[in-house]
């Protein structure tokens, strides 16, 4: 059954449940996950690995605002969804800046902690990837808690191979360039969101006037 064309409340309380428990499990990881990588990003000097820190945060924010929505309005959904979808926009703006620095900076991060945690971070993301999967196909704010899963795995397959590049050409070159792959993937990510956010708000206000 396709989810997108239902509303939380049409779909019943029975699945809302158990799509606020998966999102309780997926705010425990990201949470548990932000202070690890943050950790281990610093200490590295490692441009990717904070982003995905950070990605991580933005994450267990999404989650905790998804379910304190779960079950309401389509139009109050919608607006938490828009809500995400500037903050996914911020964060990518953030990540490339961050970015930026580290080109300017010439900083070599250490590739073997780049290569653990990012192990670790993808099994996590995996973990929830799969937890997200028959939801996937909601409206705009369980799409966007969607996007922001899919974000994560491929970011974190790329902060592998960003630390496979280092470590063969002894450059932070590769991590500086997963990094802006990621602050790119973000703002796609949240153009998506935001335009999906935008036409259940305008659908709900048309709505509303053919209702009067």
């Amino acid at each position: 059954m396709n989810l997108q064309c239902c509303s939380p409340n049409d779909l019943g309380d029975a699945l809302n449940a158990r799509y606020r428990r998966v999102l309780w499990c997926a705010l425990a990881i990201n949470a548990a996950m932000f202070l690890v990588e943050l950790a281990a990003g610093l200490a590295a000097g490692s441009a990717s690995l904070q982003a995905d820190a950070l990605d991580f945060l933005a994450d267990a924010g999404n989650y905790g605002i998804s379910l304190f929505v779960v079950g309401m309005a389509l139009r109050l959904r919608a607006r938490a969804a828009l809500a995400k979808g500037a903050t996914m926009g911020v964060f990518g703006l953030w990540v490339i800046g961050a970015t930026l620095w580290h080109a300017v900076n010439g900083t070599v991060p250490h590739a073997a902690t780049m290569g653990a945690v990012g192990v670790a971070a993808l099994i996590a993301n995996a973990a929830v990837f799969v937890l997200l999967w028959s939801y996937r196909a909601g409206d705009s704010n369980m799409r966007s808690v969607w996007l922001c899963s899919r974000n994560d795995v491929l970011g974190n397959v790329a902060v592998l191979l960003a630390a496979f590049g280092v470590f063969g050409t002894g450059t932070g070159w590769p991590d500086i360039a997963v990094a802006a792959a990621m602050g790119l993937l973000a703002l796609q990510g949240a153009w998506v969101v935001v335009r999906q956010a935008l036409a259940e708000i305008s659908q709900e206000r048309r709505a509303a006037v053919a209702a009067e």
